[in-house]
């Protein structure tokens, strides 16, 4: 028996993986987060599974029971979560509790919310001399933050940043910034990323705070920040460039491509 926690995305149904969608298919026993997982990635399961339960009322002791009650009749389940279940999924206390009681268990993937974002604004979050770096954040609430991860120690490496759960308090978000990615800086909130109703606004960190309460978001968005969002005059990346050798292009055009496991295992080109 396995316990498969299986990322569903973002919203959108066709945005769970292939794997995720077998397993859940394959599973007796599902557990999904039913207040941001829709309910029709488990429409094949529809009336086949023999145990759908919505966690989004319960707490964990109960989600774990489900799980043991599973675990005793020799039963796979699918404990479904939204976006990738690593991040922000609360998934950690789950495997504790598996872990203590030896229950298998097994992490599938899914797509984040700041990827289908991005994706869906059509922009890219690295760009050669703009940002290498992608920070993916909360703003603080309840839970307790080193002072080392608060949003003014992240903002002084100027990175791309994916800030969760800040919507509420975006106006704190955007004075803890300015004084490190200035009022011009761009910013994109983006309201329930591929969800049906999904919205979005963009600006900068001197007008975002009035655009975003015009559209009223105060839940399930998330905040990019970084100069990626409105670089045009950025470098080509060196991946394609012509002049710049690797082991799988040839410096000069027209040479004869070296044997890939030789220049692997010589990287100078000795032997």
């Amino acid at each position: 028996m396995t316990v498969y926690f299986i990322g569903a995305g973002p919203g959108d149904p066709e945005l769970i993986t292939v794997k995720g969608l077998k397993l859940i298919n394959h599973c007796s026993v599902i557990l999904y987060a039913g207040s941001l997982v829709p309910r029709e990635i488990l429409r094949d399961v529809d009336g086949t599974a023999e145990k759908i339960v919505d966690t989004a009322s319960i707490d964990l002791d109960e989600i774990v029971g489900h799980m043991v009650e599973a675990d005793k009749g020799g039963k796979d389940v699918a404990r479904v979560h939204s976006g990738d279940p690593s991040l922000y999924g609360a998934i950690g206390e789950q495997i504790r509790r598996l872990d203590e009681l030896g229950i298998e268990f097994e992490i599938i993937p899914g797509v984040t919310a700041a990827s289908a974002s991005a994706a869906w604004l059509g922009k890219e979050l690295t760009l050669s001399g703009v940002s290498q770096t992608v920070i993916i954040t909360r703003y603080e609430g309840k839970t307790p933050f080193p002072e080392r991860e608060r949003l003014p120690a992240l903002a002084a490496s100027g990175a791309t940043l994916a800030i969760h759960l800040g919507i509420t308090r975006i106006h704190k978000v955007v004075e803890e910034l300015i004084p490190h990615y200035g009022e011009d800086c761009p910013v994109a909130v983006c309201y329930r990323t591929s969800w049906p109703d999904q919205d979005k606004v963009s600006g900068t960190l001197k007008d975002i705070v009035q655009k975003v309460r015009a559209k009223k978001f105060t839940r399930t968005s998330l905040i990019l920040v970084g100069q990626v969002l409105g670089a045009e005059d950025f470098r080509d990346s060196y991946l394609y460039d012509e002049s710049k050798a690797h082991v799988y292009r040839p410096k000069v055009k027209g040479a004869k491509p070296r044997n890939i496991d030789t220049a692997l295992a010589h990287p100078a080109g000795k032997a």
